[in-house]
């Protein structure tokens, strides 16, 4: 679908961004509060922590399935509508959690989420930025980002006490609250429907070949990536000698760093977007085989775990905007794949890694994510010889489509 009527200042345009960071923000926190809140909801349902890992990881399953799936029904329905639709869905589900009398109710509830948060992800870029010129892409894109660095840092943990302090029903209820508010401020603020029969927007340099090397180099590195990160709490306790008080500061401190890598790059996604993609692979690379070198000691392990954080927030953003440029065909349908090749990395990363830790010990995580990384990052070095610029018929009957 083409952009929608722009909005008629650009005051409104700046709001509209806003609400939709503020709606990234409660889906990434939405998501993620379950982790937090784990053993209290274990306990509050008569359930294992294992049978309630499995909500998580159905989350995520459901993510991968759908994201392509929906986008493609959705491809014509006006961003207000579908945004309303989704984030009324996300609010009816959170509700639903909030109240669930029983574990298969919260599991439908939760699977309920995840397939708005499917769609979701799949159109809340390409709707952010033809709210704007297109030379403000690279820009757009790294603000929006912000709400996604935020919400690991202040909504999960906020959302954790809260949950702690008066029982987790009442954070999915303030949660679900925030859903609604965002959902009547999208409507509110976001541009009025399409011409039923408008094309969907393409990517500004259409390439299938680069496209498909974004989406594998994504899948390795995410997996490398998560495969030391999902461990790096008991890898800071067993392999750097922390202790437990110590993780909660160490966290907190590589997600603001987080939040400051997105900002950075933002300043660099439009000028050079090849650049804004790599450099933070690198940083990722060298951050995760220094952890594995010198993460015995405490100064350069707490280094490291922060510039994973930067450079991770930073890679996640560039790699949103490259997929914004070299899709081949609907930026939408892009966008879903990536989202697809996020959730798989992430999946693939923490199986890894609970692998690795069972076999070989703790530390391999940190080398065997750095190796992988080192892989996703030769990829894109190598993207001018893998991946010769395709025809234009190439992109007009790309699968990615």
């Amino acid at each position: 679908m083409t952009p929608d009527h722009a909005p008629t200042t650009r005051n409104r345009a700046i709001w509209a961004l806003v609400a939709l960071g503020v709606a990234t923000f409660t889906y990434i926190t939405v998501e993620l509060l379950p982790i937090g809140l784990l053993t209290v909801m274990a306990a509050d349902l008569h359930r294992t922590p294992s049978e309630m890992g499995l909500i998580v990881t159905g989350y995520a399953a459901v993510v991968v399935l759908a994201s392509i799936p929906l986008t493609r029904l959705a491809l014509r329905v006006p961003r207000r509508t579908l945004l309303a639709v989704t984030l009324g869905t996300l609010t009816v589900g959170t509700l639903l959690t909030a109240v669930a009398p029983s574990y298969p109710v919260l599991l439908a509830a939760r699977l309920l989420t995840a397939l708005t948060q499917a769609l979701f992800w799949s159109v809340v870029a390409t709707t952010a930025i033809a709210l704007f010129p297109p030379r403000e892409q690279g820009r757009v894109v790294a603000r929006l980002a912000i709400g996604n660095s935020i919400a690991p840092v202040l909504g999960v943990p906020a959302g954790t006490w809260l949950g702690q302090q008066a029982g987790w029903r009442v954070s999915f209820v303030v949660t679900a609250v925030l859903a609604l508010a965002t959902c009547a401020a999208l409507i509110a603020l976001l541009p009025s429907v399409t011409a039923a029969n408008a094309e969907p927007p393409r990517g500004t340099a259409p390439d299938a070949r680069r496209y498909a090397l974004l989406v594998t180099a994504t899948v390795i590195g995410v997996t490398g990536f998560l495969t030391a990160y999902t461990y790096i709490t008991p890898y800071l306790e067993e392999v750097s000698g922390f202790a437990p008080q110590a993780l909660g500061s160490l966290l907190f401190a590589s997600g603001v760093a987080g939040v400051v890598g997105t900002i950075v790059v933002g300043a660099y996604l439009d000028r050079r977007p090849r650049a804004a993609l790599i450099v933070p692979l690198i940083v990722i690379t060298g951050a995760l085989f220094g952890l594995y070198a010198l993460g015995t000691a405490r100064p350069p392990a707490a280094v490291a775990l922060c510039l994973t954080g930067l450079s991770f927030s930073a890679l996640a953003t560039a790699i949103q905007n490259r997929t914004l440029q070299v899709a081949p065909g609907s930026t939408d349908i892009a966008s879903a794949g990536i989202s697809s090749a996020f959730n798989v990395g992430i999946a693939s990363g923490s199986l890894l890694g609970g692998v690795l830790i069972d076999g070989v010990g703790t530390r391999s995580v940190a080398l065997t994510g750095a190796l992988l990384t080192s892989v996703a990052l030769a990829a894109l070095i190598s993207e001018r010889w893998l991946a010769r610029p395709a025809r234009p018929a190439d992109a007009e009957t790309a699968v990615a489509c």
